[in-house]
């Protein structure tokens, strides 16, 4: 007799559920919101990281919205055609770029902040706030495990190489 092969209950499975969540709220929050303005999520991400943290390495930009190097100055590159951002090289290095927010830039994200919370505030309505915290903790906890993953799977890849 043949074993019965696993199932996976798609509305039971974790990174499903995330990925569902995240497309629902970024497909709402991009078509309303940015794509008047020519933008994408992802440069969303880079313009509000820029505006709580202020002028970034592209390096430290990108481990901070999760988005590859190549990517990310291909992205930036664009949001400086449309006046959003400035590059210019670190005071500390002729090897590192510094990215900021201009003054388009900031204004911008001050007029779509009100509505990226409205959209945050749809998302999460009826979560009493314990919940809300616990969700959002358990939530970085996912990520941090899957970034400890990486990291895991890497060194094996390098030792591997090694060996071989």
């Amino acid at each position: 007799m043949k074993p019965r092969a696993e199932r996976l209950e798609l509305g039971d499975y974790l990174p499903y559920l995330v990925n569902r969540v995240g497309t629902i709220i970024a497909d709402q929050f991009g078509e309303a919101a940015l794509a008047p303005h020519g933008l994408s999520i992802a440069m969303w991400r880079v313009m509000a990281v820029l505006a709580s943290n202020g002028s970034q390495r592209q390096i430290d930009l990108a481990e901070a919205t999760s988005i590859d190097a190549s990517t990310l100055s291909r992205l930036v590159t664009r949001l400086v055609q449309l006046g959003i951002v400035t590059r210019t090289r670190s005071a500390s290095s002729n090897r590192e770029v510094a990215i900021r927010l201009s003054a388009k830039g900031n204004a911008l994200v001050g007029r779509l902040i009100p509505i990226a919370r409205a959209y945050e505030t749809t998302a999460i309505a009826g979560l009493p706030a314990p919940e809300l915290a616990v969700l959002k903790r358990c939530l970085r906890r996912v990520y941090d495990n899957m970034r400890k993953n990486v990291a895991r799977m890497n060194e094996a890849k390098s030792g591997n190489d090694r060996a071989a």
